[in-house]
C-alpha cells in the first residue's frame, strides 16, 4: 500500500512538474509589462487651444448629415440625425488663420428633450510636433450649454495612452446658416 501511495505521489509530481514546463514554453494571450519596456517614459500633461469650425452651408460643407429617422425633421431638438465630419482645427477663430488639424467622425442628436450631440471623432493633428497624432473624443456635447466637457479616451502618435478631457464653448454661432466656429481646451495626459 505504502509502495503504491509512493507511485500516486510521484506520478502527480511529474504531472504537476509538466504542466509548469509546458505553461513556461507556451504562447500566451495577455502579459504584465512595464512602460519602459514600450520605450515610455514619464507621463507628461499637455493643454491644447484651437477652434473648431463646423461648416454646414454653402458649397464645401465639412459637416454632412448622412442618416436621419422618420421623426427627425418633426422633432424640435433633430432626434436621430447622423452628421458625418471633416471640420479644421485653426490656431484662431477665424478660418483664415493657421490649421493645425482636423475634427474627424461623426456626431448624432441623440436627446429627445434638448439638442444633445453624441459625439464620437478623432483630432487628427497635421501641424508642430503633434503632426500626424491623434485624439479620440467620446462624449455628450449639450448644444446650448456654456461650456461643455467631452472624454478623450485615447490616443495615437505622441498621444498614446492618452487620457484627459476637451472643453468645448461656442464662440460664434450663425442662426442663419447653422455654420458654427467652436472654441476648445483639451487638457490630456499622454507619454
Amino acid at each position: 500500500m505504502a509502495v503504491r501511495i509512493a507511485k500516486l505521489v510521484a506520478f502527480f509530481s511529474l504531472l504537476c512538474m509538466s504542466t509548469v514546463f509546458v505553461a513556461a514554453n507556451s504562447h500566451t494571450f495577455a502579459r504584465s509589462l512595464l512602460p519602459q519596456e514600450l520605450g515610455l517614459k514619464k507621463e507628461k500633461l499637455s493643454h491644447l487651444h484651437f477652434y473648431f469650425h463646423d461648416i454646414v452651408s454653402g458649397r464645401n460643407p465639412t459637416a454632412v448629415r448622412v442618416a436621419e429617422a422618420k421623426m427627425t425633421n418633426s422633432s424640435a431638438t433633430g432626434f436621430g440625425a447622423v452628421v458625418m465630419i471633416d471640420d479644421p482645427l485653426t490656431e484662431g477663430p477665424e478660418m483664415s488663420s493657421k490649421e493645425v488639424g482636423r475634427a474627424q467622425g461623426i456626431y448624432a442628436l441623440s436627446s429627445q428633450n434638448d439638442v444633445g450631440l453624441l459625439m464620437v471623432q478623432n483630432y487628427v493633428f497635421t501641424e508642430g510636433k503633434y503632426n500626424g497624432s491623434t485624439l479620440s473624443v467620446l462624449g455628450r456635447n449639450a448644444v446650448f450649454s456654456g461650456v461643455r466637457e467631452m472624454s478623450i479616451v485615447g490616443g495615437s502618435g505622441l498621444f498614446r495612452f492618452a487620457r484627459g478631457y476637451a472643453q468645448a464653448k461656442t464662440h460664434t454661432m450663425d442662426r442663419k446658416t447653422g455654420d458654427t466656429v467652436v472654441n476648445y481646451n483639451v487638457y490630456v495626459f499622454h507619454y
